[in-house]
């Protein structure tokens, strides 16, 4: 708490006497196909005096002189529901520009209200029916704990298990989080964390830039047929677009690194505008300061994001946008003081390891309007992903080098997407497109034989591959109260040419003003983690066979049953119940025994045994409750808790708990803000307090016993692991509670923001791993992340 009082004192806050006003302005369209409603009205209800504005030609508003702090906004149009946008933070850094769509009502002889209010209940993607929520940029800075990553924030919403804190990886429902798609303004992504393994979601650090990102939504199951090669989830993150009419700027430094940014226009005649953010990691400067961040070696990373947006040319809109991220660390366990009881999240004891990690995504889209009902999206873009790592085991005798693992792995992609979106009329709307995927792979990795003498290659692998994913939707409203959503998606992969067909069907029925059934079931199919189907076995003279190269799509289907009830306009209850049954997972074809491909991902690599088939199994199956009260008079809660069982079958046909068996995971969020006024109302300042409990299963492993090791002459010990009984035992439970303090000041065009993050506020011990030791054959836990202060100080002007 002194921290925060000492930024505070630090920095002046004195009131002016100038009142501080920003602009509100935007475009307001139709929700389905994209075209500007001309003449909407924006209003300002609760300014004071009557503030607003209509739309123009192009669908764009203007509000100016709008008082900073909390503002809602009212939209209504003829033939449209009313769109209300309430506690929307107006700072003095920075102008509010607004992409607000609209809903075209469906008239039936008689005339219902029904209100749009843009809460987190409904999605920007229409489609969706069920498990499924939109989110706010906001949130993801406002929740305790989050650490303005958007996968971090993910945690708090009901079926996701986020009890590592040495990793964002998603665990959807049981799923392992190698089942999450990430797309980035229509574009599939691969994993956009720094020190991202091939086969993974998930990371310590997320190249992600917050900042940069508008409205987006995220799924949980039984998603829209223009989603797929998934079977967990769905993140479909949008870009905002940068200012295009005023130069902005931002600076700041906290957790994610030291951080700089720029917006503007390019054209104001045209509307065109750019926006760039860069960071590098401040990670050094914290070890200085004695901060543990869990790694035995200090990790170094850099990203860089961009949008630059052209809107009105005479042959459509444009936009061309990318992110990029490098990053590396050396984890040296023969330089570990060993007088410290240092954490060591990413290395292994007895090795020495150094790892890199390279993320790019540079893409354009073209958005073409041909009327008020059609409009067509066209995206290209190219992605690349490079993870290499080097690691020498360490000798306890006389801590000497021994290399044993080496592997560099490039995947370079092309990548297409193209849909065409048809309004027929108020009640009908399809959607058909396809994605196309051009894989170049270079692939290689070795691991040393002691017992030969030489290095065995695993894969070698330099070629390509294709993946085609054609798809269609349909959507019928009947009345305002009921939506019916249905589509169809399409998996074609040419490496070995296996497909799967996955039909998805969804509906929606506002029974009552104030309670919503929803029901959703899709087929959902998915290639494997690349790496498997390279894989090599060395046969007896010495040739390499890839056993795995043919395998089957990982296959899913989902059933969703939800109910939601409006509280009132700001508190909802939600539950849903689902199961889900995995078809098509790969086990070992050699041995019977407990592996599947259900279990990876709770790492950092990817392994497998050399030959494979696709006869494992799995289910998931729980319930999810959610209330929420949104934004409101300064006071926000949000409790998420999931009950659920996941399990699934190997080769030795038995069922065991999957690794992500956590069994439930609780959230309790709340926050307040409390607005400091001038005494004559003018200038404006906040102090807000946001918390964040959670209470989750804990991890599972497999019990192990300790025998002394013949190989070494009876000097070490070995441990050895009860495969029969896999993943049968759980650590103790996970707490841990998350407190955010901050201080925010609206100069008369200048915002500054003052945060202390206080991590694991109250030290607890969670489990992260056993650790064994070769020496003696005991066994200890090494310990998550204790209490941690993680000052931020940002700046927009």
């Amino acid at each position: 708490m002194n921290s925060i009082f000492f930024c505070i004192c630090f920095f002046p806050v004195f009131l002016f006497s100038q009142n501080i006003t920003q602009t509100v302005r935007g475009t307001v369209t139709d929700k389905t196909t994209n075209s500007p409603l001309i003449g909407a009205s924006v209003i300002i209800p609760d300014s004071g005096k009557l503030t607003g504005s209509t739309t123009d030609m192009n669908g764009n508003f203007r509000i100016e002189k709008v008082s900073v702090g909390r503002v809602n906004i009212k939209i209504t149009y003829i033939g449209y529901n009313e769109v209300i946008l309430n506690n929307l933070n107006l700072s003095a850094g920075k102008e509010m520009v607004l992409d607000i769509q609209m809903e075209e009502k469906i008239i039936t002889g008689k005339t219902v209200e029904i209100k749009g209010t843009a809460d987190k209940s409904s999605t920007i993607n229409k489609m969706t029916t069920v498990s499924s929520r939109s989110f706010t940029v906001e949130e993801t800075e406002r929740y305790a704990g989050s650490l303005n990553d958007v996968s971090r924030m993910a945690f708090n919403f009901a079926g996701v298990n986020g009890s590592n804190d040495s990793r964002n990886d998603i665990i959807i429902r049981g799923n392992s989080p190698s089942g999450l798609l990430w797309r980035l303004d229509g574009v599939d992504i691969p994993n956009p964390n720094h020190f991202a393994s091939f086969g993974t979601t998930g990371g310590p650090i997320s190249i992600l830039n917050n900042t940069t990102l508008s409205n987006s939504d995220f799924m949980t199951g039984a998603f829209p047929a223009e989603y797929g090669n998934a079977v967990a989830g769905a993140f479909d993150l949008k870009m905002r677009n940068g200012n295009n009419e005023k130069h902005e700027f931002l600076g700041q430094i906290g957790f994610n690194g030291l951080e700089v940014g720029a917006e503007g226009p390019i054209s104001k005649k045209n509307g065109s505008s750019y926006l760039i953010n860069y960071r590098y990691s401040t990670l050094v400067l914290f070890d200085y300061l004695g901060m543990d961040f869990g790694a035995n070696g200090i990790p170094y990373y850099q990203d860089v994001t961009f949008k630059f947006n052209f809107p009105k040319t005479k042959i459509g809109s444009f936009s061309v946008f990318g992110i990029g991220g490098l990053s590396d660390i050396e984890l040296f366990d023969s330089k570990k003081d060993t007088s410290k009881e240092k954490l060591n999240f990413y290395g292994g004891e007895g090795f020495d390891i150094t790892n890199s990690s390279d993320v790019g995504v540079a893409g354009l889209s073209h958005t073409y309007v041909f009327n008020n009902t059609t409009y067509s999206k066209l995206t290209i873009a190219s992605t690349y992903h490079r993870f290499a790592t080097l690691i020498d085991s360490i000798s306890p005798a006389d801590h000497g080098k021994t290399a044993w693992y080496r592997n560099d792995f490039n995947e370079y992609k092309w990548f297409a997407s193209f849909f065409i979106n048809k309004k027929i009329n108020s009640r009908h709307n399809y959607k058909i497109g396809f994605l196309a995927s051009d894989f170049n792979f270079d692939l290689t990795d070795s691991v040393y034989i002691s017992s030969v003498n030489r290095f065995r290659t695993i894969t070698n692998f330099h070629g390509s591959t294709y993946l085609i994913q054609p798809y269609l939707q349909w959507q019928f409203k009947p009345t305002d109260r009921l939506v019916f959503n249905a589509g169809v998606h399409s998996l074609y992969f040419t490496l070995n040419n296996t497909y799967s067909i996955e039909p998805r069907l969804g509906m929606k029925w506002n029974f009552t003003p104030l309670q919503t059934i929803s029901l959703g079931y899709g087929m959902h199919g998915q290639t494997m983690p690349i790496t498997v189907y390279f894989g090599q076995l060395e046969m007896p003279d010495g040739s390499y066979v890839r056993m795995n190269e043919n395998l089957g799509l990982l296959g899913s289907q989902h059933l969703v049953l939800g109910y939601d009830l409006s509280i009132n306009e700001f508190s909802r209850l939600k539950t849903e119940t689902y199961f889900q049954y995995i078809t098509n997972a790969a086990v070992n074809a050699h041995d019977k025994d407990e592996y599947s491909i259900l279990n990876q991902g709770a790492d950092f690599g990817v392994w497998s045994p050399d030959t494979l088939n696709n006869k494992g199994t799995g289910k998931n199956l729980g319930v999810e409750i959610t209330l929420e009260r949104f934004l409101k008079k300064g006071f926000y809660y949000l409790f998420t808790s999931s009950i659920y069982k996941s399990t699934y079958r190997g080769s030795n046909n038995i069922e065991h708990n999957t690794a992500f068996d956590g069994n439930y995971t609780f959230n309790l969020l709340a926050g307040k803000e409390f607005i400091l006024l001038s005494k004559k109302n003018k200038a404006i300042m906040s102090l807000v307090f946001d918390i964040k409990t959670t209470y989750a299963g804990g991890k599972r492993y497999t019990p192990s016993y300790s025998e002394l090791d013949p190989y070494t002459g009876f000097t070490q010990y070995r441990q050895m692991f009860e495969w029969e009984k896999a993943y049968s035992k759980k650590y103790k439970d996970y707490s841990r509670t998350d407190l955010k303090i901050t201080f925010r000041r609206n100069g008369k065009k200048i915002t500054q923001e003052w945060a202390l993050h206080i991590t694991n506020t109250f030290d607890q011990h969670n489990i992260l791993t056993e650790t064994f030791n070769k020496k003696n054959g005991n066994k200890s836990f090494s310990y998550q992340l204790g209490r941690m202060f993680i000052p931020l100080y940002r700046i927009t002007f």
